[in-house]
């Protein structure tokens, strides 16, 4: 694995809806969708994303179903992984969808 090298995700394309907000439908998965929606990118430390009260797997578990959806992309740098929202993609699949869900899981 390189230095640069992303875990497997859905291509823009395949990025599928109904996939998407079954991700989305768990509150720590939206926790970290809030965390990942300033635009940067995110360790994999579950500390840094405010969730000290969660196991370390648990949190990999969500991070992980959040990949697989299509809503992150994880990088990976030697044994460091950082996760970002794929807003880009999100947006040209689903227009306004996260400019409606952030505010109200915000709320």
């Amino acid at each position: 694995m390189s230095d640069t090298e992303r875990l497997p995700q859905p291509a823009t394309a395949d990025i599928d809806l109904v996939t998407v907000l079954h991700a989305l439908g768990d509150p720590v998965r939206m926790t970290l969708l809030l965390s990942y929606a300033d635009g940067a990118e995110h360790s994999c430390d579950p500390h840094g994303l405010g969730l000290d009260h969660l196991h370390k797997s648990t949190v990999s578990h969500h991070m992980r179903v959040l990949r697989e959806a299509g809503v992150t992309t994880t990088r990976v740098a030697g044994r460091n992984r950082f996760v970002s929202l794929r807003r880009t993609d999100l947006d040209a699949r689903f227009p306004g969808l996260l400019d409606a869900l952030l505010p109200a899981a915000a709320s």
